[in-house]
């Protein structure tokens, strides 16, 4: 597919008939047709004038503090282009306003994609950063991504990618957890065990079918009392019983600190220490606090990192010709920053 070079170009491209989805295919937005029209008819005017490889340095700043995640995929839209890229590691800390990219080349190479550029870190650094803060509320304990049910299919590997770069330890997604190179992770919906019609029944199931290498970890809240099904379980299952999961929706109060604190207590009573208490449903960093400290084992959050809002990034000209330029309220030519890295030279 050809890239967008004048508005003719944008008025004569066609939805073709039929199409399934909504989402950008790869070739779109490397075509530019992800991009703000204002772009093309600026690659149009420059061009007309002669000014189209006129060498710019345009840099990316923040609007708030965050950690980084998307640049892979500024670096594979630029990779080529004849541009130079400078950047923060992805998984860092920025506070606002400083120069998180550096971009360095003709403006025509790149000027066309500044929406999708700042698209893609806007968005992931923001999932990134929800993902670190619920990190960092669980203690040291384990956190996984739940969240692609909560966006749109085409993003959602997107989001739980961020979320990893962001510190969680594994991802429900399965093309999320293949593209950083892990395997998914997850149990299984309340579904089975509505279709098979008792927890215990589902948990010998479960174990019957799956490989050995997954752990026995059971919904507990489906049919009885968390703690009373819990116990069953462990009796049935022993020692091959990995955890139990609560995930109590909120019509029944959701999960408490209360609920965990006694879950533990009797499990241990009973001799099933082993048996730990992973945690889901509505969970934000304050939950996850108060659950870890009541004696949750590992989490399970969704929503929270998925509705993150995205890190607002611009991007803005700062040398022009070798000379320094910029839009008023900005302080023209390269601002310093050695904590960037050449991706790209």
């Amino acid at each position: 597919m050809d890239e967008l070079e004048r508005l003719q170009d944008v008025t004569a491209w066609k939805v073709e008939p039929g199409r399934r989805f909504f989402s950008a295919t790869h070739e779109e937005i490397a075509a530019g047709l992800t991009s703000d029209v204002y772009f093309v008819k600026t690659r149009e005017i420059l061009r007309a004038e002669g000014l189209g490889d006129t060498p710019v340095v345009a840099e990316i700043f923040p609007r708030a503090d965050g950690v980084l995640a998307g640049l892979p995929e500024v670096e594979a839209l630029l990779r080529g282009r004849g541009v130079k890229l400078w950047a923060l590691p992805e998984g860092s800390t920025f506070s606002a306003r400083e120069v998180i990219a550096r971009i360095e080349g003709p403006y025509d190479r790149f000027g066309i994609y500044e929406t999708a550029i700042l698209g893609f870190l806007a968005s992931s650094s923001g999932w990134a950063t929800a993902a670190r803060r619920v990190r960092l509320a669980a203690q040291g304990k384990p956190v996984y991504a739940f969240g692609a049910r909560h966006v749109h299919p085409a993003v959602a590997p997107v989001m739980e990618r961020a979320a990893l770069v962001g510190g969680v330890d594994g991802a429900a997604c399965i093309l999320a957890a293949k593209l950083m190179g892990r395997e998914p992770v997850g149990t299984v919906p309340h579904a089975l065990f509505l279709i098979v019609g008792d927890t215990v029944e589902g948990a010998k199931a479960y174990h019957r079918v799956m490989p050995p290498e997954e752990p026995r970890t059971i919904l507990v809240d489906t049919y009885k009392d968390e703690v009373e099904e819990s116990l069953r379980l462990a009796e049935s299952l022993g020692q091959v019983l990995a955890g139990v999961r609560l995930d109590t929706p909120g019509e029944r109060g959701g999960v408490t600190p209360e609920l965990v604190r006694e879950l533990r207590a009797r499990l241990d009573q009973a001799g099933y220490n082993h048996v730990t208490i992973f945690v889901s449903g509505g969970l934000n960093p304050e939950r996850v606090a108060a659950l870890a400290e009541a004696g949750a084992d590992a989490f399970g959050v969704g929503s929270y990192i998925s509705s993150a809002p995205p890190i607002d990034m611009t991007m803005d000209l700062k040398e022009v010709n070798g000379q320094p330029r910029a839009k008023r309220g900005r302080v023209p030519g390269r601002t310093p920053n050695p904590r960037l890295v050449p991706i790209l030279t």
